[in-house]
C-alpha cells in the first residue's frame, strides 16, 4: 500500500489571507469618517499597549479575548453598543494583524459589517489621527449592568 500524502497544515499567514478576503478594510482615514459616520471603532489592544502608546478618544475598549461575548447582539454579555447584526464594528489593534483574524470571527457571528483598521493603532496614529496621550488608560468595556456572564 502506498503511504498516505497529508496536506501540510495551514500557517497563520494562510489563515490572515482567508480572514482578510472577507474583509472590507479601511484605512485610517476612512475608519476615522466611517466613525463620524456612526461605526464603532473597537480597541482590542491590552491594557499595556495603551497605557505605553495611548488611545483613540471615543474607541470601545474590547480586550481580545472578550470581543465575541461582547459583539454578539444575541449574547446576554454584549455592549450596550452592539444591538443588532447590522451594527458596523472596525476593529483595532495595535499593527492590523489579529484584529483581521477578529473581525473575520466576528462576521462568522454574523456581523456582516466588521472589518478592521489597515495598520491599526499605529497607523491612526501615523496619519495624524486623535489620540489620548498616554497614561492612564480606558478600563475594557463591561457588558450591559448587572451581567458577569461569559466572562
Amino acid at each position: 500500500m502506498g503511504a498516505m500524502v497529508r496536506a501540510a497544515p495551514p500557517t497563520v499567514d494562510d489563515l490572515l489571507i482567508r480572514a482578510r478576503s472577507g474583509l472590507h478594510r479601511l484605512d485610517p482615514t476612512s475608519a476615522f469618517c466611517a466613525v463620524r459616520g456612526g461605526a464603532i471603532l473597537i480597541d482590542t489592544r491590552p491594557e499595556w499597549q495603551r497605557r505605553a502608546n495611548g488611545e483613540i478618544p471615543g474607541a470601545v475598549v474590547i480586550e481580545r479575548n472578550h470581543l465575541e461575548w461582547r459583539c454578539d447582539p444575541s449574547c446576554p454579555s454584549r455592549v450596550p453598543e452592539v444591538t443588532c447584526h447590522e451594527v458596523t464594528l472596525i476593529i483595532c489593534c495595535d499593527e492590523g494583524y489579529s484584529s483581521s483574524l477578529a473581525a473575520a470571527s466576528l462576521q462568522a457571528l454574523g456581523l456582516h459589517q466588521a472589518t478592521d483598521l489597515v495598520g491599526g493603532f499605529r497607523a491612526w496614529r501615523a496619519a495624524g489621527l486623535p489620540v489620548a496621550i498616554p497614561g492612564q488608560p480606558s478600563r475594557p468595556r463591561l457588558p450591559r449592568p448587572g451581567d458577569d456572564r461569559h466572562e
